[in-house]
Order: structure tokens, then sequence, then C-alpha cells
């Protein structure tokens, strides 16, 4: 005896159940994320130190932390930080992609010796970077063993230069992301129109600069927020590294929010510090995703 759904039913069945297969994912996603976001809020404006407590202090916590002078060292490394990370990563993530789109051979090998570095963790890459800028371990040690006993290079010693050497760890692990972003957005561009160029007598300069990089808009775009969103919230790369020293020479907003909130006992300028954090990631990402939802409109 065989029994028949309705075709009724089973079209109900087919709204309902993707609704009760993703419900549970959904509620944890409301409750872990969303949740704890909305109560890092509120502890922000308590007087919260080990451990959580309601009385509010309004926005004392706020001023607390802008006088601060670890956190405006945080400000000023993470500015120093994205613009070298971002533009670098950028640059360099376009010329390689311009370099295997002229159909080279071994590009399937290439492609993903330049992919690798992404494939591996922020703080396996900054313990792999701090072994190597080392003085005693790494580039130096090895050029005197060569002979080359005038050659120095102890930047992460130097509290002046500490910064750029999580630039340099960075940009090794992002820039071939970056690549595959653009090389996908140069497949893309029409052919026609490139021939076409070509037949008016434009030279390889001009198609780059007036033709196709122009079309590449979007690709930029998308690879500024996913870079400022990854320096924003840059945490492991610099534990593993330099562990936000010299000193307090490498800190960044990340390492301050752990720092204040889990070693200093001042949980509620902690949540200030991550509530800012958000709100920069946000002032990056709404607006894209308004500009995106807006051209598919």
């Amino acid at each position: 005896m065989s029994f028949t759904v309705p075709g009724k039913t089973q079209s109900m069945l087919r709204e309902i159940l993707p609704r009760l297969v993703l419900s549970p994912s959904l509620f944890l996603i409301l409750i872990f994320v969303y949740g704890f976001i909305l109560f890092t809020g509120y502890l922000s404006f308590t007087d919260s130190r080990m451990l959580p407590s309601f009385d509010l202090v309004g926005l004392a916590n706020y001023t607390n932390l802008w006088g601060q002078r670890n956190w405006m060292t945080a400000l000023q490394n993470l500015a120093i930080f994205g613009i070298l990370y971002i533009a670098i990563c950028c640059i360099l993530g376009l010329i390689l992609a311009i370099f295997l789109d002229q159909k080279i051979r071994g590009e399937g090998i290439l492609r993903p010796i330049y992919l690798y570095p992404m494939a591996l963790s922020f703080i396996v890459t900054g313990t792999a970077w701090k072994w190597f800028l080392d003085p005693g371990l790494g580039l130096e040690n090895t050029m005197h063993m060569w002979g080359w006993s005038s050659f120095t290079f102890n930047w992460i010693k130097d509290r002046n230069m500490a910064i750029y050497t999580v630039v340099i760890a960075a940009v090794w692990q992002s820039s071939g992301f970056v690549m595959a972003m653009f090389l996908a957005g140069l497949r893309g561009i029409d052919g026609e129109i490139l021939k076409a160029a070509q037949m008016d007598g434009a030279s390889n300069w001009s198609l780059y600069t007036r033709i196709i990089i122009p079309q590449l808009r979007p690709v930029f775009l998308s690879a500024f927020v996913v870079l400022a969103h990854l320096a924003i919230k840059a945490y492991d790369l610099v534990v593993a590294l330099t562990n936000g020293g010299p000193g307090r020479a490498t800190e960044l907003p990340a390492t301050f929010m752990y720092s204040y909130t889990f070693t200093r006992n001042q949980m509620a300028v902690g949540a200030s510090s991550a509530v800012i954090m958000l709100a920069m990631i946000a002032a990056i990402i709404v607006p894209y995703l308004y500009s995106e939802l807006r051209e598919h409109r």
C-alpha cells in the first residue's frame, strides 16, 4: 500500500523544512554573536572590572579610553599598519595578477604558490616571521655566517621600526589572496573591448591605465573592505610576532582590548574599545553593502 503526499502539502514542506533546519543555527547566532555584541555594548556603560557589573556609569569608560596613552598609540599604529597593509597588498596583488594574466607557462604552479600563505594561520605566519627577523636566529645571523658582518636588520627589536615588521608579515600572507581577486577581475573583462583598443593603436600602458584598471574598481573596493576588516581586528599575528612590543610599539586596538579586559581587569574599558572597533568595521562594511545592494537593484 503506497502513501502519496498531496501537492499542496509538498509545497508547504518545501517552504517550512528549510526554515526548520536553519532555525537552530540562526537562534544560536542570535545569542552567541549578536547577543554578546549587545552585552559588550552594555558593559561599556558599566563599572565592570574583573567581573561584569550592572551599575551604569554613562560615558565615563569612553572618556577614560580616549585618555589612555596606550589607546592612542594603538590607533596610531593601526593607521600606519592599515594604510601600508592595504596599499602594498593592492599594488602587489595587482602586479602579480597582471603577470599571471599574460598566459605564461607554469601559471598553474605559480598561482597556488602565491596563494599558499593565505592557507596558513596568522599564528604560524607570525611565529615564522619572528624567527626569520630575529637578529640572533634569522636573516641577520645568516648574513653574518656568510661573511657579511656589517649587515644589520633588527627592525623587530627597534621601537620605531617594529610596526613595519607586522606590515611585512601581513602583506606576505594576504597579497596572494588579493592577487586571486584581481586575476578573477582581469579574466572577466570583455576581450572584444581590448581587441578594439589594440586595433586603434593603444599601447599596453594605455590599455591598462585607461581601460583595464578602471574596470577593476569593484575588485579594488572589495579588496579594500576585506583588508581593512583584517587590519582592524588584527590580533594573533601581532601576538605571535611581537606580542605588542618592544614595549607598546606594536600595540593595536585588538591587543589593547585583550590586555585591558583579561590582564588589567578593566573589563568596561576593554568593552569600550571593542565597541569602537565594531564601529570602525561597520563604517567600512555598511556603505559597501549598501552600494552592492543598490547596484544589484
